[in-house]
């Protein structure tokens, strides 16, 4: 189911736009990674990740830790998003699925960029049930 369920997520429009990329997931947990191009920017003299980018990586991991559990792709009920940093190169996302209940499950995520500085910090809240 891993290898099935990451390849659904990375096949997905708007994951294929960003270029984000699930490299691992199982167990209610998953990790994933952004390469950061200029047009993804979120300055118009740097290239930093926009807040919008970094909230899509993080949404797209918590989501697939939470799929690792309940077998099909789980709408978003509720991002929580501390912006920490402003990330540069690559953005990598770790997440770890803290509860699921009946109807809901927590997930945590934090974002680092590629010189290991932790840019936000996430809690997402995603339905149990699934698509």
């Amino acid at each position: 189911m891993e290898d099935s369920t990451k390849e659904f997520i990375n096949s997905t429009p708007l994951v294929s736009l960003l270029g984000i990329e699930i490299t691992a997931i199982g167990d209610g947990e998953a990790a994933g990674r952004l390469d950061l191009r200029r047009e993804l920017s979120g300055h118009s003299d740097r290239t930093i990740a926009h807040g919008g980018v970094t909230f899509a990586l993080a949404d797209t991991v918590g989501g697939a830790a939470m799929m690792s559990l309940i077998e099909s792709p789980p709408p978003t009920i509720d991002m929580r998003v501390d912006y920490l940093d402003a990330g540069t190169g690559v953005l990598f996302a770790e997440a770890e699925v803290e509860r699921v209940s009946r109807s809901a499950g927590t997930v945590h995520v934090e974002v680092f960029d590629d010189e290991e500085t932790k840019i936000a910090v996430v809690r997402g809240v995603y339905d149990a049930h699934g698509w």
